[in-house]
């Protein structure tokens, strides 16, 4: 049964008529629905606690350990939403790509792809490659009850960023050497991801995955013209391809206020909007028919409460026109943010905005 949808004659699931599926399809909300991303993270001394010791990777291939950090911010700071744990590599090292998580780096590749000889790394992606992840599901989906849990993965773009560097990159030279360079190798690179997130989604959604954010990290590297020649086809092709499962799907990168509008066009329900776009204007350059997800600056968590609510107003005002608006920052939450903050902050949200 779809989260987003309730056809005649079946019953409604246990999150259908949750403040955030609301919120996502657009219709009225008991209060604006609050997650963040990153709000299981290095940010809550029980997590660092649980995960001491296990190498990042690890951790997302324990189904038990994943089901306690995806819980631990729901218990603590009341969100609307559970975000499942997991990493946007996750699926690329499930494939064989020899890839680990390095503390202070990030997701390091050891043979970087740049040829088409590269390309037979990547291989398909089967449900088996990924069984813990629906052995996690399944435990969070029974704990979790009405709270709705979202999926998530990262865009083609975003991890042919990752694959093409060997690693982060801050100007993405390689990436943009091979996309403007071999556009037709850039082309089946993509398309091949395309498909690998595309089931890699589907397994999340089968375990029962409320909704899905697909997280485009590093296109707000990219102008209009290139996201929409070169980036778009194959992040519609994963929209498209979970499009008949009915859950709404979230689309959301940084630096990406001048792609707002393409971005919603690529097939997303939701559009995440980062803090550089006042929500208002980003409903402008979005257009009608989605809603939208954002947009606290994560820094401002360290100001004062008396700051972080002034700001936190601003921004429901400009989105109290919005036809469906979610509560969120406009990155993830930072490594050394006060919980409390955020515990505060989603209080603050419900009452202000309790109808």
């Amino acid at each position: 049964m779809s989260a987003n949808q309730s056809p005649a004659g079946k019953q409604p699931t246990a999150t259908y008529d949750s403040a955030f599926l609301k919120a996502c399809r657009r219709e009225p909300v008991p209060h604006t629905p609050v997650w963040f991303m990153r709000q299981a993270g290095r940010s809550l001394p029980e997590y660092r606690k649980v995960r001491e010791g296990i190498p990042m990777l690890e951790s997302c291939m324990r189904p038990e350990l994943v089901t306690e950090i995806t819980l631990q911010p729901v218990r603590r700071h009341g969100v609307d939403a559970a975000i499942y744990f997991s990493d946007i590599v996750v699926p690329l090292k499930a494939i064989g790509i020899d890839l680990d998580i390095k503390p202070g780096v990030g997701p390091v590749v050891e043979k970087p792809i740049r040829t088409r000889a590269d390309l037979a790394q990547l291989r398909d992606l089967t449900p088996d490659d990924v069984s813990y992840v629906t052995e996690a599901f399944g435990l969070l989906t029974a704990e979790l009850g009405a709270t709705p849990l979202i999926g998530f993965a990262g865009a083609p773009f975003t991890l042919a960023s990752y694959l093409v560097e060997g690693g982060p990159s801050r100007n993405h030279e390689h990436t943009k050497a091979l996309m403007y360079g071999d556009p037709q190798l850039w082309a089946d690179l993509l398309d091949r991801l395309a498909d690998i997130t595309a089931a890699f989604l589907k397994v999340q959604i089968e375990a029962g995955a409320s909704a899905v954010q697909l997280f485009d990290s590093w296109v707000g590297a990219l102008s209009p013209a290139d996201y929409r020649r070169s980036v778009m086809p194959a992040s519609s092709k994963v929209f498209e391809a979970v499009a008949g499962y009915g859950v709404p799907r979230i689309h959301f990168g940084v630096g990406t206020g001048e792609l707002l509008g393409l971005m919603g066009e690529a097939g997303a329900d939701v559009v995440g909007v980062d803090w550089r776009v006042p929500m208002d204007e980003a409903a402008r350059r979005v257009g009608p028919g989605k809603a939208l997800q954002g947009n606290l600056d994560p820094a401002l968590l360290f100001s004062t409460p008396q700051a972080v609510e002034t700001k936190t107003r601003e921004i429901l005002d400009a989105a109290a026109d919005l036809e469906g608006h979610i509560f969120n920052l406009g990155h993830g939450v930072l490594p050394d943010t006060d919980p409390d903050a955020l515990t505060r902050l989603v209080e603050y949200v419900h009452t202000q905005t309790a109808r």
